[in-house]
């Protein structure tokens, strides 16, 4: 299968500030998330992409330009709504250090698959919903461009969590032991039998490697030789 690059889009005026955007519409990247998105661009300018899948959200699509307009070439280009922000309902657009004193809270902290959001989404559906969007464009990228492709899908912290926790086999309900920073990389390759990831909430490093590897279902027994850049 192809190998998928999950970008959490940069940080944004309502990060800086604490609030919880959700699906707002108007929440961009500030400085600080500019000069993040850019460096993502920079360290995948590396690795010609397939495709760069993008969440319909403002902040997620002017991280995906940056990266886009690093490429040498011209990646096949989407916008998917199934990568779009949880639906927090009533949660939307408060502070979070208001939130933190709902009586939700702790079950968002402990037991998420049991959470639905006032008005909103529950985090079990917004898991399968993400879930099945990336393993979906995973199998379109490797039928048309073969198992050598690397694509990028660009969304938010919460769903790059679910598909992580996804990813390594965890119950959705140790999803919050992930960190997923702003703009930071993380790569997961889906095998014949599993998935396997190489790497989480990365933020710097040289990611050339991608372009020369085949990577595998199998896992080393051991450990393995690692990765060889070009």
């Amino acid at each position: 299968m192809a190998t998928v690059i999950l970008v959490r889009h940069g940080r944004t005026t309502a990060n800086a500030t604490g609030l919880l955007a959700g699906r707002a519409a108007g929440v961009i990247l500030d400085e600080v998330g500019r000069g993040q998105a850019a460096l993502s661009g920079e360290r995948l300018a590396a690795v010609p992409l397939a495709g760069v899948v993008s969440s319909p959200l403002e902040r997620c699509q002017e991280t995906a330009e940056f990266i886009i307009e690093r490429q040498t070439g011209t990646p096949n280009t989407l916008v998917d709504p199934a990568l779009t922000e949880c639906d927090y309902g009533q949660w939307q657009g408060r502070a979070l250090s208001e939130l933190a004193a709902e009586d939700l809270w702790p079950l968002v902290q402990s037991q998420p698959s049991a959470v639905v959001f006032p008005s909103g989404e529950s985090m079990a559906g917004m898991q399968a919903r993400s879930v099945a969007a990336i393993r979906g464009h995973d199998a379109a990228f490797e039928a048309e461009y073969g198992p050598k492709a690397v694509w990028v899908a660009v969304t938010h912290g919460d769903i790059i969590k679910s598909i992580l926790a996804d990813a390594f086999g965890m119950h959705l309900d140790l999803f919050q032991r992930i960190n997923v920073g702003p703009a930071s990389l993380s790569i997961v390759h889906y095998g014949a039998s599993r998935p396997s990831v190489y790497a989480t909430n990365t933020n710097a490093g040289d990611l050339s490697w991608l372009t020369t590897n085949v990577l595998s279902g199998d896992a080393p027994v051991g450990g393995g030789a690692g990765q060889t850049a070009p």
